[in-house]
C-alpha cells in the first residue's frame, strides 16, 4: 500500500505538499446517506491551525477545506469518495532556498535524498512536513462524528511537556473529553502552565522541545482486532507512527509493565452491573490484540521540533564536506500542544475502519 493511504474498508489518501498549491484527503468507504456538521469540522481543524499563540509557528494557514465531491444535491454523504482540497496560502519558499545540499539534522531530508535523490522537494518539508496533518484532521473530523453517534467518544490530551507532565485521567472510567482548553488540552491548568512555560524557556532559547500525548477511547465494543498481525494495537501503531515527529508509542502500561510482576500488571476480571469489566486497567483495552470493551488508552511519544535557531553542523552533499547550518523560517518549539487534535483523527479514522469492516 502507498505511503499516503491509510484503511481498508475505510480508505483515506493524504496528497500534496508543504510548499504546493494544496494538500487534501480523499475518503472512500464512508457511509451513504448522513449529513456532516462542517461547523465542527471547521471547529476540529482550528485545533491544528498554526499561528494562533506563542507555542506554534507563525505561518498562518485557513485550513478551509474545499470538498470537491461525496455529497449529493440534499448535502449528504452519497457512498462517492468525499474529495477535498486545502488550499495552501502562506508559503515562504524562499526560506528553504539554501537547504537543497545542507540537509537539517532531525529532519527528513537525507533520508529523502537517499530515496529520490536531488528532485525532492525540500520546502517545508514536503510531505514529511507537519502541514500534511491537516487533510488528516478532515478526514478525522468526520470518522469522529461518525463513532460519536455510535456512542465511541475519542479524546487526547498533553500528557507530557519536557519533564512536566499533566495529571492522569480515570483510566477505568475516563470524563470525557478530557480537557476543557481545546488551544492547550490538558486536564492540570496548573500543569498546563508550567508546561508553556517549558515551551517559552526552550523558544527564547532558540531551541525546542518534545512531549507526549494520550489518548483515550470510550464505548469501544469488545472483540475488534484479532491475534498476531491483525492486532488492533498494531494498526493503531502503523497509523499513529504516520503522524511527522512520533518516536513512540505505548499502550495501556506500556513499558512500565516491563518492571512490574504478573501480580501486579494483571487486570483481575470483576462483575459490575451484570456486567465483565477488569479492576483495573493495565492492558489499556486490548488483550491479545483485541478490544476487551474496558477504556482503551495509549501514549504517544513526540521529538522535539527538529528546525532549531541554534547553529548545526551537517554536510554538503555536493562537495561532501562538513559545514555549519542555520535554519530560516517558522517553526513550532513545540509540536505536542497542535498534535493532540490528529492523534484523535488517526485514531477515529483507523477505529471507524475496523468497524466498518466489523458490519
Amino acid at each position: 500500500m502507498p505511503g499516503n493511504v491509510i484503511g481498508e474498508k475505510l480508505k483515506v489518501t493524504v496528497f500534496g505538499q508543504s510548499h504546493a498549491p494544496g494538500i487534501g484527503a480523499v475518503v472512500e468507504g464512508y457511509p451513504a446517506g448522513r449529513r456532516i456538521d462542517w461547523d465542527q469540522v471547521a471547529a476540529f481543524m482550528g485545533r491544528r491551525a498554526p499561528g494562533k499563540n506563542a507555542w506554534s509557528t507563525t505561518r498562518k494557514e485557513g485550513d478551509q477545506p474545499e470538498v470537491l465531491s461525496g455529497l449529493n444535491d440534499q448535502g449528504l454523504t452519497c457512498g462517492s469518495p468525499i474529495c477535498a482540497v486545502i488550499r495552501n496560502e502562506n508559503q515562504r519558499s524562499k526560506d528553504y532556498s539554501s537547504l537543497k545540499n545542507t540537509p537539517r539534522p532531525g529532519h527528513a531530508d537525507f533520508a529523502a535524498y537517499l530515496k529520490w535523490g536531488e528532485d525532492w522537494d525540500v520546502r517545508g518539508g514536503g510531505p514529511f512536513s507537519g502541514r500534511m496533518t491537516a487533510p488528516i484532521c478532515f478526514a478525522g473530523a468526520l470518522c469522529l462524528q461518525y463513532l460519536k453517534e455510535i456512542g465511541i467518544e475519542i479524546s487526547a490530551h498533553i500528557a507530557r511537556i519536557g519533564s512536566i507532565a499533566d495529571e492522569s485521567p480515570d483510566l477505568l472510567n475516563p470524563p470525557m473529553p478530557l480537557y476543557e482548553d481545546t488551544d492547550f488540552p490538558v486536564i492540570s491548568g496548573k500543569q498546563g502552565e508550567a508546561m508553556k512555560a517549558e515551551i517559552e524557556s526552550a523558544r527564547q532559547a532558540g531551541d525546542s522541545i518534545g512531549g507526549a500525548v494520550r489518548c483515550v477511547v470510550t464505548g469501544l465494543p469488545g472483540g475488534l482486532g484479532g491475534p498476531l498481525f491483525a492486532g488492533l494495537e498494531g494498526k493503531l501503531a502503523m497509523g499513529l507512527f504516520g503522524i511527522p515527529a512520533v518516536k513512540g508509542v505505548e499502550f495501556g502500561a506500556g513499558f512500565r509493565a516491563a518492571s512490574a510482576r504478573g501480580s501486579e500488571n494483571n487486570d483481575a476480571f470483576c462483575l459490575e452491573n451484570g456486567k465483565i469489566r477488569t479492576a483495573s486497567n493495565c492492558h489499556g483495552g486490548i488483550l491479545g490484540g483485541i478490544s476487551t470493551g474496558m477504556p482503551l488508552y495509549f501514549t504517544v511519544a513526540f521529538k522535539p521540533t527538529p528546525s532549531i535557531a541554534m547553529p548545526q553542523q551537517t554536510v554538503n552533499l555536493e562537495t561532501l564536506e562538513e559545514t555549519e547550518l542555520i535554519i530560516n523560517g517558522r517553526h513550532d518549539p513545540c509540536v505536542v500542544p497542535r498534535a493532540v487534535p490528529v492523534v484523535e483523527a488517526v485514531t477515529a479514522i483507523i477505529l471507524m475502519d475496523e468497524i466498518l469492516q466489523g458490519a
